[in-house]
This record gives structure tokens, C-alpha cells and sequence, in this order.
């Protein structure tokens, strides 16, 4: 058995899962749950939470992986990670923390209902799986993956759960539950993991029934790892010169492999139609990705193929810096050396 050790991180307490207000029931038996990300959660103070503690320190930059259980492992392998439950309710909670399957739908991570299994949620244990959270309180769990020695190569999904359920159907028959989870990406194969990547296609900028502008990327994953897409759209040289943004892109846009969906991105509804020159930077982890185009909003919104940013600029951009910052030095040497023959000389 692996125990955590100093070879993992732990992430800031600023990274948590959003609390689930304890008020508001899933049905049991209900459709998959859309798993969110893990975001500190002020407007709802009583719920119960549920964070990740440790992260390989391999992926120590990687912010998804300081949020969600995000490994490649070699079949045979065992990996251990500690999460903390957390009740921040003024009455002790009852729990129960168990893993489950999970897909990826339309650009959405979805829990299965239930405690439905694939064989990643097959492979995965929690101990404890069950606790008394006191009010105010939080409680240790230790959530373990052991892979078969014949597991298939791929990425699988899973999602590791703390459930809170009342004790009794309501009125209606329904008993209500709760619950917040972790989510796993694991993929499985001998040696390193497969790289991500993606490619923005292109820009639609359209007004909504309401007049609403939006813009929506289309953005292919052409990697080998699921993505979790963020970023922010930025506009400039529209009507009268005029520069709006940065605007976050729409969050909980998860792209499966091989998969194409659109991240949208709300704006002023004050902008004018345009045109404008828009920038879009999105990245998942550690992979970035930048795209220009020119768009009008209009209601057809048309796709505008995008140009995506070349690599080498940034290398561009740091080697003109050096090349000043060279001439500068030269500079300052050059007169320091003049100054110093000038008080060397002797007097007439």
C-alpha cells in the first residue's frame, strides 16, 4: 500500500469543491449529476464540501490536478489520495463517501446516478466510507485506485462522492439526497501519459432572442487526455476604436477525446455589432491555446475560421527583449568606461 507522503502537494485552501447546500435534494434514482468544479462557494455557507488534499508533485502546476484526481498509470499500479469532508452546517451530518461512474455528455462531466460502476469506479475504494461530520467539523478519507495487472490502455471517468440523504421519504414518496464529489480522470497504459492538446476552430458571434451578444469558440480536443476548458475573450478596434473585455469563458465545459464542442462566452449586451478584432485564450491544465479573428454579431452567426497564435512569437517577443536589453548593458558599459579614462587622466 502507498501512503502520501512528501512527494505530494498540497494544494491551497482557496481550491475547494463548491459546497452543495444541503436544502436542496437530488432525487434518488434522478438522471447523472453534472460534477462541478472546485471553486471556494461564499453565497451558500451551510453545506457539506468536499476537497482533494493531495496532488504528484509531477503535476504540482497543473491546476486541474490540484482539484480533481488526474493520473496515468501503468496497469498493476496503486495510488493513494487523501480528501477531506467537510460540514459547515449547524447540525452534526451523517455521510457516506463511495466512488461511481462517470462519462462525458455534450461537453458536460456527468456522475452516474446512483452507485452505478465502470472499471475505474470498480478499481476504486474509500475508507472510511462512512462518518459523523459534526457541525463546523471535517473528517479525513482516503480514496485508492488499484489497477489490474490486464486493465485495457484509455482514459476512463469516475467520480468519488460524499452523500448526505434524509431519513425519511417527504410527502411525496422522494427521499431527498445530496451529495458533492471528486472528480477521476485516470488513464491507463505503460509509460509516460498521453499528451493533451486542442485546436480552436473557429468564432461564432451571435445576439441572443434578447439581443444578448455571445461568442462561441469551437474547439476540437485533439489530444489524449479529457479537457476542462477555461479562458477569456478580449475584443479591440471595434466601432470608434473601442476595446472591450477581458470576458471569462463559460465554465464546466469538459471536451472528451476526439470530441468538438462550443465554449461560449456572455458580453455587454451594449456592444455594438462591430466589427471587432477578438482574441480568445483558452486552456485545460497546462496546454494553451490562442486564436484571432475578425466577427460582427448578427443573428445568423457564422462560423469565422480563427488564426491561431503562433508559438514562436512569445520566443520573438523574449529574444527582441534580449536583444534591448543587451544594447542597453552595452551602453551602460560603454559610458562607465569613458567616465572612468575621463578621471584616469592626468591633469595639464
Amino acid at each position: 500500500m502507498r501512503t502520501p507522503t512528501t512527494d505530494d502537494v498540497r494544494p491551497p485552501r482557496a481550491l475547494r469543491l463548491a459546497l452543495v447546500s444541503l436544502t436542496v435534494g437530488l432525487l434518488l434514482l434522478a438522471g447523472g449529476a453534472p460534477v462541478s468544479a472546485a471553486t471556494a462557494d461564499e453565497q451558500n455557507p451551510g453545506g457539506i464540501g468536499l476537497r482533494l488534499l493531495d496532488a504528484p508533485v509531477s503535476a504540482k502546476d497543473d491546476p486541474r490536478a490540484r482539484i480533481y484526481v488526474v493520473d496515468h498509470l501503468a496497469p498493476g499500479a496503486v495510488i493513494e489520495r487523501r480528501v477531506e469532508v467537510a460540514n459547515t452546517t449547524d447540525t452534526a451530518q451523517e455521510l457516506v463517501l463511495y466512488p461511481a461512474a462517470a462519462t462525458i455528455d455534450d461537453g458536460t462531466f456527468v456522475g452516474a446516478p446512483g452507485r452505478e460502476l465502470n472499471d475505474l469506479a470498480s478499481w476504486t475504494s474509500v475508507t472510511a466510507d462512512a462518518a459523523t461530520v459534526p457541525a463546523g467539523g471535517t473528517e479525513i478519507a482516503v480514496v485508492r485506485i488499484v489497477v489490474p495487472d490486464d486493465a485495457a490502455p484509455g482514459e476512463q471517468y469516475g467520480v468519488v462522492w460524499a452523500e448526505a440523504r434524509s431519513d425519511e421519504a417527504d410527502a411525496t414518496g422522494v427521499v431527498q439526497v445530496s451529495r458533492v464529489g471528486i472528480r477521476l480522470y485516470v488513464s491507463v497504459g505503460p509509460g509516460g501519459p498521453p499528451a493533451a492538446d486542442f485546436e480552436i476552430e473557429a468564432l461564432t458571434a451571435e445576439r441572443s432572442a434578447d439581443g444578448a451578444p455571445v461568442v462561441a469558440a469551437i474547439v476540437r480536443n485533439t489530444g489524449g487526455r479529457a479537457l476542462d476548458m477555461t479562458g477569456t475573450l478580449q475584443l479591440s478596434n471595434g466601432p470608434g476604436g473601442l476595446t472591450a473585455g477581458p470576458f471569462p469563458a463559460e465554465l464546466g465545459r469538459t471536451l472528451a477525446i476526439d470530441g468538438s464542442e462550443p465554449v461560449r462566452v456572455a458580453l455587454d449586451e451594449r456592444l455594438p455589432d462591430g466589427p471587432w478584432d477578438a482574441v480568445i485564450t483558452l486552456e485545460s491544465g497546462l496546454t494553451q491555446r490562442t486564436g484571432e479573428a475578425t466577427i460582427t454579431f448578427s443573428a445568423a452567426g457564422d462560423p469565422v475560421p480563427v488564426t491561431e497564435a503562433d508559438d514562436a512569437m512569445p520566443w520573438a517577443v523574449l529574444l527582441g527583449a534580449g536583444a534591448v536589453l543587451a544594447l542597453l548593458v552595452g551602453a551602460t558599459w560603454s559610458i562607465r568606461r569613458q567616465r572612468r579614462r575621463r578621471a584616469t587622466r592626468p591633469a595639464a
